[in-house]
């Protein structure tokens, strides 16, 4: 499969944590302002917010809500090279799945793609980071990109709005969407993935005698059935980051914060 976006240069990350991002310009609304990174440290934020990251000497500041978010731009997608492979909110990443990559969107957001050339649309949730090419927005899974048509072309000018979080009604018939934040929610650490359900168990009950709500998350990828090995629960993000600190000086620093 012919891969667009240059995606040699995708990088994961938790949102939560600094790494490096390539320079690219986010335009908001219908060209009413801009924001530009920036070269320097952007000032320390409040406990708790989304942290910045900083890629080849550029700062991002991740979004704190994506209520009245709205965006046009270059929109790309990703496939095969990264089917299986992690995303930046600690799933599997899902080439047949309807979702994207941004760089500042709170992970966990649904945001309406709609083609400017073809008029297509489609809705889509946000777990990854990216895409880190100079003028793109947005990077769709295969199959996203292929609803609205921009797999033979590579790329196409999209606007972008975010509908928020979603939730659906108990017949599955329909779905309303709030503005997504990063503040607030059901917080939890991943410490541990395992292929075999024994082993996950056995770190549960190690984790079990330290922390509370040490328990596992199934997660059938389709191919493969992974044990998410989780500790903790927070209901605001402050929380998490103070125990985020304590399992980091247990020696678990490549712990990542998800929301479930």
């Amino acid at each position: 499969m012919v891969m667009y976006g240059n995606r040699r240069h995708r990088i994961r990350l938790s949102d939560f944590c600094l790494i490096l991002v390539c320079a690219s310009f986010v335009f908001w609304g219908f060209g009413c302002a801009s924001h530009t990174p920036t070269s320097q440290p952007p000032p320390p934020g409040k406990p708790g917010h989304p942290k910045p990251y900083k890629v080849l000497g550029k700062w991002y500041q991740p979004l704190p809500h994506s209520e009245g978010f709205r965006q046009r731009g270059l929109a790309s997608w990703y496939g095969r090279d990264f089917h299986g492979k992690k995303t930046s909110n600690g799933e599997i990443y899902n080439m047949y799945a309807m979702t994207a990559a941004h760089k500042t969107l709170p992970l966990g957001t649904y945001v309406r793609v709609h083609n400017l050339q073809n008029n297509r649309s489609a809705v889509v949730r946000i777990n990854d980071r990216g895409p880190f090419v100079r003028g793109r927005i947005i990077d769709l899974s295969y199959t996203a990109a292929k609803k609205v048509g921009i797999v033979g072309p590579g790329t196409a000018r999209v606007e972008v709005v975010a509908l928020g979080k979603r939730t659906t009604t108990a017949s599955n018939s329909a779905s309303t969407y709030t503005a997504g934040d990063y503040y607030s929610g059901n917080f939890t650490f991943q410490v541990g993935a395992f292929l075999s359900r024994e082993n996950a168990e056995k770190q549960r009950r190690q984790l079990a005698q330290r922390y509370k709500n040490a328990h596992i998350a199934v997660y059938d990828r389709g191919d493969k059935i992974f044990y998410r090995v989780r500790v903790g629960r927070f209901s605001t993000l402050q929380e998490a980051v103070e125990q985020e600190k304590i399992l980091i000086q247990d020696g678990f620093a490549d712990a990542i914060l998800v929301a479930e």
